[in-house]
């Protein structure tokens, strides 16, 4: 039998951000599969990710984006990442400037090195860096060396274990991960909960060959959080925000900064400028504060900055 795991109704319509009814609908012309477990209907894991990779176009090296019809490449940007605050981001802009925003949600570090290699307008990272303990700036002084950038702040949140109801594991430290009777999901290379945890072992001096189920990865928080609320896994490493989605447990071990980067280019300069209203804006913080879980307290700062 297949160790792959399916997903509800309710599950994939809160995923794909449509309706249920819009599913069904959907599922009805055919353009999902889906099988029953008694009177429920399920959606296979594997159906999913083709659906939305079929319904990708204008793919260039690792940015994937949707480009609607009829739409050209003037002032049209990408910007990387799977946090839902980058959806309000680019509402806000669309409704507040001139700029299409078209979503990418490839990971922090091949998001980051594509903008190195000429892709992205604005990179979403949330990079740990285990031998400074900070995020995102020792990243980009590896891989942006010499490009004029600038990194704001667009939140922090909490990154931690999912874990399952009740925790009966006591899973509570990155050390647990050895243990025997315990089997993780992971994350893809690349992802910035991947390099949270990677990072974690190197520095608790853990091999990945010890943790039992470091080779079973998934492409989203939501996959991961899923996974193990359906007894796929016992645990899994993401935010506070999937947890809560599923109905799962979360076990916080660290606070991650979420952050911006873009290039300074006399281009980039009224781009740079709308990004920086938007964050420093009370209705967009607002917005943001109703989803709870999210620290918004240094949203619009600048973290770093090359000149």
């Amino acid at each position: 039998m297949s160790k792959e795991f399916s997903y509800t109704i309710e599950e994939v319509s809160q995923l794909l951000k449509v309706s249920k009814l819009t599913l069904y609908d959907m599922v009805k012309k055919g353009d999902i599969p889906v099988f029953r477990v008694g009177r429920q209907m399920r959606i296979d894991s594997r159906d999913l990710d083709v659906y939305i990779n079929n319904h990708k176009t204008k793919q260039t090296s690792n940015l994937s984006v949707t480009v609607p019809k009829g739409e050209t490449d003037a002032k049209t940007i990408v910007i990387s990442g799977q946090d839902m605050v980058l959806d309000i981001l680019s509402k806000y802009m669309e409704k507040h400037s001139s700029y299409q925003a078209l979503r990418s949600y490839t990971g922090s570090l091949n998001s980051l090195i594509s903008m190195y290699n000429g892709k992205g307008d604005i990179v979403s990272l949330h990079m740990f860096d285990g031998d400074t303990g900070d995020y995102n700036v020792p990243y980009l002084k590896k891989i942006l060396v010499g490009r004029p950038l600038i990194l704001l702040n667009l939140l922090s949140r909490k990154a931690g274990f999912y874990v399952q109801k009740g925790n009966p594991l006591s899973l509570t430290a990155w050390t647990d991960l050895q243990r025997k009777n315990i089997k993780i999901v992971n994350r893809e290379k690349g992802s910035g909960a991947r390099i949270l945890l990677d990072e974690q072992l190197r520095i608790n001096n853990i091999l990945s060959s010890e943790v039992n189920g470091y080779d079973k990865e998934e492409s989203n928080h939501y996959s991961v959080a899923t996974a193990v609320a359906n007894g796929m896994a016992d645990v899994g490493v993401g935010i506070e925000k999937a947890a809560k989605m599923v109905g799962i447990d979360f076990v916080p071990l660290i606070s991650e900064s979420y952050d911006l980067v873009m290039l300074k280019t006399s281009e980039n300069e009224p781009l740079i400028q709308t990004v920086k209203d938007i964050l420093n804006s009370a209705h967009f913080r607002d917005e943001i504060q109703l989803l709870r879980d999210y620290d918004i307290s240094r949203t619009g700062d600048i973290v770093y900055e090359t000149f």
